[in-house]
């Protein structure tokens, strides 16, 4: 506490100086491939001035300093996020959670529920508090083999006036309610032939919800849930230590409508900034479905660029197959128990759309799950290479829930790096083994060391809400490799801590081809780092998920959170 209010002073006359110095912790920098240190840091205009020996910032730099000192704490570079989605973290923060496991926001924990008539308990609870009959109100998290069946009617009983639209956990499905179906004039002749929509059922899943989301997207983005659900966001991204996020995808639905919100609550100055990969799909659809067009409107996005908002030049984000948790990737070998992969692009215009930005000089950023998506992806990206070579694309596959160590092999001969959720291991593995995919799968999915083991560069995401937006929860997962019902499995696959950490910084920021102004610490970059409580490479494996982020530094600017104060 002491430590912490001290700090608190140091802030205020940081204020008036031209340069702040940091030492007396451990500064690690997370420069090269094995963990350095320095013992001080000198900050100035928000950019990194000097990084080294202590002796050598006190002699050779006379501005006016304020000295702080770490006090044996740790400091290191702010966590980037490099897939995570301000809209979807909006829809879901400004609604209710139902979920099977316990959620951690800012309203409060929100208790996980498993078992059929808990669920539909719960979601009583939920209309009876938030629904409205004006209003669609969202409720998140729904999943079919902890919660079991769910459909319209089913709905209509729980609310037979009030508009509900439970979104499945994997964000990739929606249940509606005849009240919300009225109220959204959703239109079944609007949906005929979609394999995708079960009108009958009110449930919408992979293209049909692609389909159905510019339509409703008045009521999915309405204003004043939205910008709670923003301000929830900043306020978990802040607390977790993250100073740099990209939206994967941008937008989801409606341009004018998730930029405007999104650029007041940046106007606020959160301690971090918002990197945008764009949506080829959604601007594909919006854009007379044509590549071309959709292109043209890309190459002029910089124009939406703020101080702290930017479009990140010549980068798309592309589908491959469904979502891991709809047991929809698609998957080689099949599924048991009735569930079946789902393609979110059509494959000819997914080809279409690879080969189009591969030729633009694009980084591509692909959503790829299942071992058949994955191979549908490494594929094309073999195919383009003998007919447009291209070094360092760095073509990316966002997730990889489950692939293996031959598609591992082909990827580092085609230069393919990766972005993965460690988090799906822990969520899923239990169920899994026992559903969809069968023990040996289910236990060995993201399995990391297979692209540490050939050099090939991976970051670490949550995908939020499909993992916690907790970068050192990620580490975690990735180093312990434990189940939700505390199963050791896959050890095999395990990777260090050191590695991890890299996931969620350096390595991060490469995957957003920001890595010569994020992510490390060295003279030139930008000043944004995190304190910790303590050292998540000399603390116990299990521990890592459990140090307390003290505050952050963003820009040069020291932040300290409320809540660290008050432990």
């Amino acid at each position: 506490m002491k430590y912490l209010l001290a700090l608190l002073a140091l802030v205020v006359s940081a204020l008036s100086a031209t340069q702040t110095l940091y030492y007396g912790g451990d500064i690690l920098t997370m420069e090269g491939d094995k963990p350095s240190y320095v013992e001080a840091v000198l900050v100035k205009d928000g950019k990194i001035v000097y990084a080294g020996k202590k002796a050598n910032a006190v002699n050779n730099y006379a501005d006016k300093t304020v000295a702080v000192d770490l006090k044996g704490k740790t400091m290191m570079p702010g966590f980037v996020e490099p897939h995570v989605h301000p809209s979807i973290a909006a829809i879901i923060l400004g609604g209710d959670i139902v979920a099977p496991h316990d959620w951690d926001v800012p309203d409060g924990l929100k208790k996980g529920v498993s078992g059929h008539k808990a669920y539909l308990a719960r979601l009583k609870e939920s209309v009876a508090k938030y629904g409205k009959t004006d209003s669609v109100l969202f409720i998140w998290g729904y999943h079919q083999l902890w919660h079991g069946d769910l459909n319209r009617d089913i709905l209509n009983k729980i609310s037979p006036t009030k508009p509900v639209a439970v979104i499945h956990r994997s964000f990739h499905e929606v249940f509606l309610n005849d009240a919300a179906i009225k109220l959204m004039h959703v239109k079944e002749e609007d949906y005929k032939g979609n394999p995708q929509v079960e009108w009958e059922r009110g449930h919408f899943f992979e293209g049909g919800w692609l389909a159905l989301v510019p339509r409703i997207a008045p009521y999915l983005l309405d204003p004043k849930r939205y910008k709670k659900g923003l301000s929830d966001m900043s306020t978990l991204i802040t607390k977790n230590g993250v100073t740099s996020v990209a939206e994967q995808g941008f937008p989801e639905s409606s341009f004018k409508m998730e930029y405007s919100m999104l650029k007041a609550e940046m106007a606020k100055n959160p301690p971090y900034d918002v990197y945008n990969v764009l949506n080829g799909t959604q601007l594909y659809n919006a854009n007379g479905k044509s590549n071309e067009k959709a292109y043209e409107w890309m190459e002029k996005a910089s124009q939406y660029d703020t101080k702290n908002i930017k479009m990140l030049p010549k980068e798309v984000k592309l589908y491959a197959d469904g979502a891991i948790y709809s047991l929809a990737m698609q998957m080689k070998d099949g599924y048991s128990d009735g569930f079946k992969g789902q393609w979110m692009t059509p494959l000819k215009l997914f080809k279409e759309q690879m080969n189009f930005y591969w030729d633009k000089g694009y980084k591509i950023h692909i959503h790829a799950n299942g071992d058949l998506g994955i191979q549908r992806c490494i594929d094309i990206t073999r195919e383009m290479m003998q007919r447009h070579p291209r070094k360092n694309h760095q073509l990316t596959l966002h997730h990889l829930g489950y692939f293996t160590a031959a598609q591992a092999d082909e990827m580092q001969e085609l230069g393919i790096e990766a972005s993965v959720n460690p988090y799906y291991l822990w969520a899923l593995t239990d169920k899994y083994s026992k559903y969809g995919l069968g023990k040996k799968r289910a236990q060995n999915m993201v399995p990391m060391k297979l692209l540490l083991d050939r050099n090939i560069s991976f970051s670490l995401h949550s995908d939020f809400g499909m993992a916690p937006l907790e970068p050192l929860t990620l580490a975690w997962t990735a180093v312990n490799r434990m189940t939700s019902e505390g199963n050791f499995v896959s050890q095999d696959q395990k990777i260090d801590a050191y590695s991890a950490l890299k996931g969620i910084t350096i390595n991060a920021a490469r995957t957003l081809s920001l890595e010569d102004e994020i992510g490390s610490i060295k003279r030139g970059k930008r000043a944004n780092f995190i304190l910790l409580e303590e050292n998540p490479l000399k603390v116990k494996p299990m521990h890592i998920k459990d140090i307390k982020v003290l505050g952050v530094v963003y820009n040069g600017k020291l932040k300290l959170l409320k809540t660290s104060v008050n432990k």
